[in-house]
Parts: C-alpha cells; sequence; structure tokens
C-alpha cells in the first residue's frame, strides 16, 4: 500500500513493472533482507514471478489469496499456484501467504485455518491472516502449523501484544507510511500557519 501511495496508484492497482522496479530501488538502499508485497502475483505464472522477484534482489515476497482485495480465490487453486512457486524458487525465496478471510471474505476462523493449512502444506514458509481480530488469534495460532504473520499499528504496544500471543512475524503493512505521511502533514500544517501569522 506504501508504495502504491508514492506512485499514485490504489492499493492493489499498481502495474508490475513499476512494483518491481520500486522494488529493485529498495533493496539497492537498504542493508536489510527485504520481502515485497507482490498482490496475488500480477498474473505471472511461477516461474516468470520467481525470475522476477529474484532480479529484484528480495528474498521473500507476500502472496495475497484475493483478487483487488475483492474476491477470494479458490483455496484448492490457490494452493496449487504457490506450489508452483515454491517448486520454482526452491529454498531462494521467503514465501508469506497471505489469507483474507478477514479482509474481503466472511471473516470465518474456519475457513482461515483451512486455507492456511492448504498453504503450509503446498510449500509457504509462513501464513498471514491479515486483519485477523485479536479474539481469534488463540485459535488461529492452536490451528495452524508453522510460522504465523500478524499485522501491528506502529506502535511498541502493539508489537508486544502480538508477539505475547505468538505471531511469530509482525508486519507493520501500510501503518508506518502512513503515520510518516501524517507527520509529515502536521508539519506542513505548522510550518503554513506560521508562515501567515
Amino acid at each position: 500500500m506504501g508504495i502504491a501511495a508514492s506512485l499514485g496508484y490504489e492499493d492493489g492497482f499498481t502495474p508490475a513493472d513499476e512494483m518491481f522496479a520500486a522494488v529493485k530501488r529498495i533493496v539497492r538502499a537498504v542493508s536489510v533482507p527485504v520481502s515485497a508485497d507482490l498482490e496475488s502475483g500480477y498474473g505471472l505464472s511461477p516461474t516468470e514471478l520467481v525470475e522476477r522477484v529474484l532480479d529484484t534482489g528480495a528474498v521473500g515476497c507476500n502472496l495475497e489469496d484475493s483478487e483487488h482485495h475483492t474476491t477470494l480465490r479458490d483455496p484448492e487453486r490457490q494452493a496449487e499456484w504457490l506450489a508452483e512457486v515454491r517448486a520454482a524458487a526452491g529454498p531462494a525465496l521467503f514465501i508469506n501467504a497471505r489469507v483474507d478471510t478477514f479482509l474481503v471474505g466472511a471473516g470465518d476462523p474456519v475457513d482461515a485455518i483451512a486455507r492456511a493449512r492448504r498453504y503450509v502444506a503446498a510449500g509457504a514458509d509462513c501464513v498471514y491472516p491479515i486483519l485477523a481480530p485479536a479474539r481469534v488469534f488463540h485459535e488461529l495460532r492452536a490451528n495452524i502449523d508453522g510460522p504465523l504473520n500478524m499485522a501491528a499499528r506502529a506502535d511498541v504496544e502493539s508489537v508486544t501484544t502480538l508477539a505475547r500471543l505468538g505471531a511469530t512475524r509482525i508486519t507493520f503493512g501500510p501503518w508506518m507510511q502512513r503515520h510518516a505521511a501524517d507527520a509529515t502533514g502536521e508539519l506542513a500544517g505548522r510550518l503554513c500557519r506560521r508562515r501567515t501569522t
């Protein structure tokens, strides 16, 4: 979402070429491993997707199981696709399989668990039930093997809470970008007020 906003696109609608170019610039600019949010794969074949991710220098990727954040994909077909991505990548890429049940589905934890189990069995290194409410987190943790990714707000308490609940990977999603944009807007507002007084 942050990259999409910086490039002038709505979340989920950044053209693949622009996203891969942005990821490559980020990889070049930082000294830490980079994992890229690649929506639902941009319609690329698993082989082309993996080649393009690895060409950026990224070591991981998020892959969603919905289309443009509106419609859930069939979980069996998504698992088959993830297995093909895993086969194409081998151990070279960390695959974080996003589960969008709580974003665009009915919000049923049973569905989220079933999807997550399929994706882990297909070779995903981690699953990410985005927007899962805290009240179902224990149920998810108890029924999903392997690393579980959850989203934190841009504050220490949020990270501490998720770690205590069993999150093994924590994502900030758009919160850091929104926090920075809000801070910049606040500063700009103060500068404008100072100029007019």
